[in-house]
């Protein structure tokens, strides 16, 4: 089966990027496609868990900055247009020791990083003493020498919203989706870009962006594949047994707390979303490589008390560890833990939107945007050359 629509574009996954440039397309008035293998918003990728954090310095690079910017007045404008809440801005805080220098991959020096990215671009923030900390947030078992950054533009975004959200308006639109459809091929030919799929069907197109998170791996050459590696996470939620605090965390801000040593010695974490009765807080691991489609999903029970024994016992005053609920997700980790966002390596009208390593949710209804004018019209808004493939290839 052939389908002979002849769309301007394809986007392939529809997860974070995906939905977001499927979106873009469409107020364009491009005919647009897209196409992806379960039925978003699912539990199956990178992309659910109720919150993901959003800051507006990032520590990670200044250029990261401006995806963020963006992406928050996306959101303010999808919330305009749809009624939906997308994005709370409740503030955002990083705990640290002011030298701290343990290696922490693309998180190392992340306090100085951050406070630098705030003074570049003009972002309202403040450095807090441990004084004001205690005075200001209880909730926090924060040692002598802990500081703060705090940024009241932070908050978090909520993935399933955003996600429902430009879906549904791309359709509105006219963008035509097909959920679980597994793309099991990918070719350029002069006429533009085919996919086929696992029922049969061939799907036409002058140019696609290929978003496929934890799956992108399976559309690229064999000797770039290792670069691309999917990590399975864990998220936890808490029980809280401090009902003096429980103002404090209803009302308190999302938070990051890198502490210890290694790279891997690193939480964060959300306000209570239910009046004060459980916390959702949640670690990082890189040595969890895993097969997308086959991994085990069931967070036990010895993991979530190892983590909370570890890392939270102390810092988060009035947490149990009694867990009430946990889930797992997929981080695909580049080995610089920074983005791809280019043409594909061998298909000049497909454009390659990776897996951002755990960090790309805050960015993603920009990049869905860069992409998008990168594919139909050669250049995007914001510079997008420190995420070349290149880089990882030399």
């Amino acid at each position: 089966m052939t389908d002979r629509s002849g769309y301007d574009l394809m986007v392939i996954g529809l997860g974070a990027m995906g939905s977001a440039a499927l979106y873009q397309a469409a107020r364009r008035g491009l005919r647009v496609i897209g196409l992806d293998r379960h039925a978003p918003p699912h539990t199956l990728g990178s992309t659910h868990g109720e919150t993901r954090i959003t800051r507006q310095a990032i520590g990670e690079g200044t250029a990261y900055v401006p995806f963020v910017l963006r992406s928050h007045a996306i959101w303010d404008e999808l919330e305009s247009q749809t009624g939906t809440r997308i994005l709370t801005r409740c503030g955002a805080l990083l705990l640290s020791q002011p030298d701290d220098g343990a290696d922490r991959g693309i998180r190392t020096g992340f306090l100085q990083r951050t406070r630098l990215a705030a003074e570049t671009f003009g972002i309202a923030h403040e450095i807090l003493s441990h004084d004001d900390l205690r005075h200001r947030f209880p909730q926090f078992g924060t040692a002598a020498e802990d500081v703060g950054y705090y940024e009241p533009g932070g908050g978090w975004v909520s993935p399933e919203a955003a996600i429902t959200a430009q879906l549904a308006e791309a359709a509105r639109m006219g963008a035509a989706i097909r959920t679980d459809t597994v793309v099991t091929g990918l070719s350029q030919h002069a006429g533009g870009v085919t996919a086929t799929t696992a029922d049969g069907a061939t799907i036409r197109a002058d140019r696609a962006i290929l978003s496929a998170g934890a799956w992108v791996a399976d559309f690229l050459p064999h000797d770039l594949r290792p670069l691309f590696q999917p990590h399975r996470q864990m998220l936890h939620w808490f029980a809280l047994d401090r009902p003096d605090l429980s103002r404090a965390w209803t009302d308190g801000p999302v938070y990051m707390w890198p502490h210890g040593d290694g790279q891997d010695d690193f939480f964060y974490g959300f306000p209570s979303l239910d009046g004060g009765g459980s916390l959702k807080v949640a670690n990082e691991q890189y040595n969890a490589l895993v097969d997308p489609n086959d991994f085990n999903r069931v967070v036990g029970a010895g993991e979530s008390r190892a983590f909370y024994d570890h890392s939270l016992a102390g810092r988060l005053l009035g947490l149990t560890p009694r867990v009430t609920k946990a889930a797992t997700c997929l981080y695909t980790v580049t080995p610089d833990s920074a983005f791809v966002i280019d043409s594909h390596p061998t298909m000049d009208l497909v454009q390659l939107v990776s897996p951002c390593s755990g960090h790309g949710f805050k960015h993603s209804a920009a990049i869905g945007e860069c992409a998008v004018l990168r594919a139909v019209e050669g250049a995007s808004p914001i510079d997008l050359s420190a995420f070349s493939l290149g880089r990882l290839t030399v």
